[in-house]
């Protein structure tokens, strides 16, 4: 049997299951300065890569949070790797707290200054993007009703690597420690080598 519902009826389970159908998914840990020089860091579960060349990465924030108003004020963010020994530290920056409370400090993270944005980023995280903003969309319905959501992109302009994160020069994402947000109020996954499989890309001559 195949349950249906229209998710603008609700859909009458103990948790909505969208967020638990389209996952895991990558962490967006993104660190950010207001114009006046407050810091802020904070995860969001909607995040991923969208380009190539250039690289554009984004985030969409569900309300008008400190993040999407410090972007919109300077431009700029960084995202940062979130990896299982740092699971405690991103947790504790997802508190809801004023917006003159430095995360950084309250997830005892040490802000490291960034070679090409203003922004700093997680020292101990492996990985990190400088990024330079580049649209801030604030998503529709179908019928083109404004949604409290925005979307905001950036391109890549600088990348902090770990080169341990290195294996014979390719990046190694079975072993780098990262875990993804799932669907339930706190479920998350790691992934490690047990999980990859290899597949090439066909080639077809037509």
């Amino acid at each position: 049997m195949t349950i249906f519902y229209e998710p603008r009826l609700g859909h009458g389970l103990p948790h909505d299951p969208f967020n638990a159908i389209v996952g895991p998914r990558p962490i967006g840990w993104i660190s950010t300065v207001s114009a006046s020089g407050i810091l802020n860091l904070a995860p969001y579960s909607f995040f991923n890569a969208f380009n190539y060349v250039p690289p554009i990465v984004g985030f969409s924030s569900v309300g008008a949070k400190d993040s999407l108003r410090n972007v919109q004020e300077t431009g700029e963010f960084v995202w940062n790797l979130v990896t299982r020994p740092l699971a405690d530290a991103m947790n504790q920056t997802c508190a809801a707290v004023a917006p003159d409370i430095n995360e950084f400090e309250l997830a005892n993270l040490t802000p490291q200054a960034c070679n090409i944005v203003r922004v700093p980023r997680v020292l101990e995280s492996p990985v990190a993007f400088e990024c330079r903003c580049t649209q801030i969309v604030q998503l529709e319905r179908h019928d083109h009703q404004k949604v409290e959501a925005w979307l905001v992109l950036g391109e890549v302009v600088g990348v902090h690597l770990d080169e341990h994160l290195l294996k014979d020069g390719v990046y190694d994402t079975a072993n780098a420690q990262h875990i993804m947000r799932g669907g339930g109020p706190a479920d998350y996954f790691s992934i490690g080598p047990e999980q990859l499989f290899r597949m090439s890309r066909p080639k077809i001559s037509l």
